[in-house]
């Protein structure tokens, strides 16, 4: 029975979880009106069911060091005496049932409690002498010196409907950083160590069906796994699924498939569970579904299963006609997997899988379907600016969606299993993926975290490579390195033997792992490649890190004392290098798979290049931690994609500078580009191919115009106009027609402009975000890595002309306004629609 008053939302839907598949089948029920209900009457053709568990969450910060902070957890040295603890002395007192929570803050999952911590400049060093751990994580008050903000408890209500009852009961978390306790009515059921890879919590035999139950978690974010901001607490999605004992297991179903001819092949492999004292006879089908959803082939055995022991089968199927999967056209085919026993089918998923071939060649690069293409990649850490590390899924979407606006092909998740809703984007929106596991190490934790990550994505066409290392200086030129390397490749080998095993290096190319993996990948010693490919000719190689260009957007003159970084393709650490250097090289070479520049977006942490406080993140991005482009953006834009494109900057707001010098630069894949200032021309260059233009041209307000030319014809101008004073701001958005699901986001960007209507690119006004309706502001940001601003607010400071705000939709629908005002400046006012069922954008 429900709980009165639960926001509880409900999936009635088949999971589709085999193998890392989340495409939804049979009928799905959400939003308010089945949210305070569970106990409908299930359909046959359910044959199991999954809650995600977003609402109804309560927060607490615990306490590391203090028990009575920590409510009593640990206070017993009998903790793990009694399963329960005793009455006199529970395990915790948050994790009983009648825990008194009406204090604690109600929070929605994903959730990360570290964005909202004070900052903490920590010795003030993170340098050439000390790796200060305050700047590494983007001084957040965090870790051991931080015991009063390390632990986190969260707390629900799980009503578990009564025909749940004898089924198989489990709690699915995607994700949670870092080291996790699991409650259920005050008995642990389960604890994990490892912020990345998902895990699953089988309940049975504690869950109460029909009755609420209490799901507390205790989540110890003391220690980081990277060297980076990676968040704290449930900060990627946790589902209660419920199966019959006769099941498919998580990630039990592996799909290896291939072109043959215009049609395909596919060679099946499925696991099945058995959680019952039976020992029936079982029918397992698989049937694949083209794009289109036409059968195409199906297959059907027979299997017996021991009691209480698993089973396999594997299929062999063919059919004729197979649109591949590609970035440009990403065709995904599903593969439903039936169970049967006595007629009755007691288990069904669906897994989307793409038909495509991909190659990694030592001559010929990479090579997707057959034909050569090179990748163009980006490196990116799970975080963005108003949300930290607790992405939303629409958040997800959007971020690839710049990445293929700017011309990428591929992503490299840095340096941590994506969460399932990121690599769910890649394989639908079409992004080539290196998967790359957090531990280069062949501990029994290590290989349980990579074997995880194999057997969730093995069935992704987006996935070309496996990477088991990032540079381990330690042993990644050593023989130590060279083994611990072997062991983890026979995992992956065994688990997927469709695609090759790489890691990332700094130094020691020749030597240690580089035996042992199929590509090798070099971070930033992109002018060593050529060596290398002379002295191993048969060995495919890439770019696994390139680039590293620091910038500040917006920003064209040097000011290392407010710690800006001109957005010119110039500065970058002494490992790195401008995006030009790398490129030049990398495209002009085709035994040179690719590359991925680091990175993408800029990140929390790692506040290079001047790695000290008041710096709080990165400046390494193509676009700044909003997914606001930087100048280096569009360099990549106009050789990455066929497009024509001109781009001028720097603005033309220089105040104080009549007549002095200016540098100009166009990046164009155009022939031919003519600047012209205030209408004089101020000269035409030829556009050589990767490369540049720039001009030095004195200040004088008015236009500055670029022209430019393909086969002698006009085809783009693009022009940057002196503005006056601040007058108005704007606001545009991504999509004005959204989910009323309490999840779905739309990413809003507030900018001013003149009286005139010109963009002023160094307003700096702060903006308050207003919403009517049902929605909800649930984080901001600017792209300054030098803010040190509240993320989850109301208001921010725009940053070089420019803010973000992320309004999410509530679950009733209806129109929404948002309303940004700013002191002194005509407001913006912007209508949204949140329907109830999805809406084409």
């Amino acid at each position: 029975m429900g709980r009165k008053g639960s926001n509880l939302t409900v999936d009635r839907r088949v999971v589709l979880q085999s193998a890392g598949g989340l495409t939804l089948a049979s009928t799905v029920l959400t939003g308010p009106a089945v949210a305070d209900s569970i106990t409908a009457p299930r359909p046959s053709h359910e044959f199991r069911q999954s809650m995600k568990l977003a609402f109804d969450w309560k927060f607490a910060l615990g306490h590391a060091s203090d028990m009575a902070k920590d409510f009593g957890f640990g206070r017993d040295q009998r903790t793990y005496a009694k399963t329960g603890g005793s009455e006199s002395s529970p395990i915790a007192t948050a994790a009983l049932p009648g825990f008194d929570d009406s204090s604690w803050s109600s929070v929605q999952i994903p959730h990360d409690w570290a964005i909202d911590l004070p900052f903490d400049p920590g010795p003030g060093g993170f340098g050439p002498d000390q790796d200060d751990p305050h700047a590494a994580h983007g001084y957040r008050a965090l870790g051991r010196d931080h015991p009063e903000n390390s632990v986190g408890w969260y707390r629900r209500p799980l009503d578990i409907p009564a025909d749940w009852s004898g089924r198989r009961l489990s709690l699915e978390f995607d994700g949670a950083f870092r080291q996790v306790v699991v409650f259920l009515n005050g008995i642990i059921v389960d604890e994990h160590a490892g912020g990345y890879v998902p895990f699953t919590v089988d309940i049975t035999d504690v869950a109460h069906p029909g009755e609420t139950n209490w799901l507390v978690v205790r989540v110890d974010a003391s220690l980081g796994e990277g060297w980076f901001y990676e968040g704290a607490g449930l900060y990627r999605h946790v589902h209660l699924t419920a199966t019959d004992p006769i099941h498919l297991p998580p990630h039990g179903v592996f799909i290896q498939s291939a072109p043959r001819g215009a049609g395909a092949t596919a060679k099946i492999s499925i696991d099945v569970r058995n959680q019952s004292d039976a020992a029936p006879e079982a029918r397992v089908r698989t049937i694949v579904l083209a794009p289109n959803g036409l059968e195409m082939a199906r297959n059907e055995t027979g299997l017996s299963i021991t009691a209480w022991g698993d089973g396999k089968v594997e299929h062999d199927l063919a059919w004729d006609a197979a649109p591949l999967w590609s970035p440009s056209d990403p065709q995904l085919h599903r593969l439903v997997v039936e169970v049967e026993v006595g007629g009755r089918i007691t288990d069904r998923t669906e897994t989307s899988f793409g038909v495509r071939s991909a190659v990694f060649d030592a001559k010929r690069g990479f090579l997707l379907n057959g034909q050569p293409l090179k990748l163009l990649g980006a490196c990116c850490h799970q975080d963005h600016a108003g949300v930290g590390a607790a992405i939303p899924d629409r958040l997800q979407d959007w971020r690839i969606e710049q990445l293929k606006a700017m011309g990428c092909n591929a992503y490299r998740a840095s340096h941590n299993p994506a969460t399932p809703e990121l690599m769910d984007a890649c394989d639908r929106l079409g992004m080539l993926v290196i998967a790359e596991t957090r531990r280069m190490s062949s501990d029994d934790e290590s290989m349980a975290e990579l074997a995880t990550l194999v057997r969730r994505d093995r069935n992704r066409p987006s996935v070309i490579a496996w990477s088991i290392g990032n540079e381990e200086q330690a042993i990644q030129g050593n023989e130590t390195g060279a083994a611990i390397a072997r062991t983890m490749k026979r995992l992956v080998n065994r688990l997927d033997p469709s695609r090759p095993v790489t890691a990332a290096k700094d130094q020691d190319f020749d030597t240690g792992v580089s035996r042992v993996v199929d590509v090798l990948g070099f971070n930033y010693r992109t002018p060593q490649m050529e060596g290398y490919h002379a002295r191993f000719p048969d060995q495919p190689i890439l770019g696994s890190e390139t680039g590293s260009t620091v910038s500040t957007r917006g920003e064209y003159v040097l000011d290392a004392a407010r710690h800006i970084v001109p957005a010119y393709d110039r500065e970058h650490p002494w490992w790195a290098s401008t995006a030009e250097e790398w490129w030049t090289i990398a495209a002009e070479r085709p035994y040179i798979a690719g590359g991925f520049i680091w990175t993408g977006f800029d990140y929390r942490g790692e506040p290079t290049p001047y790695s000290r406080w008041p710096s709080v993140g990165s400046y390494f991005g193509a676009m700044d931690s909003c997914g606001f482009p930087k100048d280096n953006y569009w360099y990549y834009r106009a050789w990455w994609r066929p497009e024509p494109l001109l781009h001028l900057f720097p603005h033309w707001n220089w105040e104080g500078r009549e007549g002095e010098e200016i540098e100009v630069w166009v990046h164009s894949n155009l022939d031919r580009v003519e600047l012209l200032v205030n209408g004089r021309s101020a000269g035409a260059k030829m556009v050589e191919r990767n490369r540049h233009l720039a001009w030095s041209v004195p200040y004088a307000p008015g236009v500055l115009e670029a022209r430019g030319y393909k086969n002698g014809r006009l085809v783009a101008t693009q022009r940057r106009e002196t503005a006056g004073a601040p007058a108005a701001l704007r606001l545009s958005v991504d999509r004005q027609r959204l989910t009323a699901d309490g999840e779905d986001v739309a990413m809003i960007a507030a900018s001013v402009v003149d009286a005139r209507g010109r963009p002023c690119p160094r307003a700096n006004d702060l903006v308050v975000f207003e919403v009517a309706g049902d929605a909800r502001v649930i984080g901001v940001g600017n792209g300054d890595p030098v803010s040190h601003e509240p993320d989850r607010s109301d208001r921010r400071h725009l940053f070089n002309g420019l803010a973000q705000a992320i309004v999410q939709t509530g679950r009733k629908g209806g129109p929404i306004t948002v309303t940004a005002r700013a002191e002194g400046l005509r407001p913006a006012v912007l209508r949204l629609d949140a329907r109830t069922t999805k809406q084409s954008t």
